[in-house]
């Protein structure tokens, strides 16, 4: 998945939990359960999907040139 495609889906994420908070701030008391539950899925998708753009931008140490290896070699 490319880091536009995961940055998109972030970003829908996010409106997802916003809409969700205001959802559960308008709601019912009764129905607060049922918002509160949706809204930490969200949540938890949404940190999910944080977690792999973060990976993905983040170089791999053990992708390195086979220059900075030899300049780690022989410093």
């Amino acid at each position: 998945m490319s880091i536009r495609a995961i940055a998109q889906e972030l970003y829908r994420l996010q409106r997802e939990v916003e809409k969700l908070e205001k959802e559960l701030a308008a709601a019912p008391y009764r129905e607060q359960d049922g918002i509160k539950d949706r809204l930490r899925k969200a949540k938890a998708e949404w940190q999910v999907m944080r977690n792999i753009l973060n990976g993905e931008k983040t170089p791999s140490p053990f992708r390195q040139t086979p220059s900075t290896i030899d300049k780690i070699r022989n410093p």
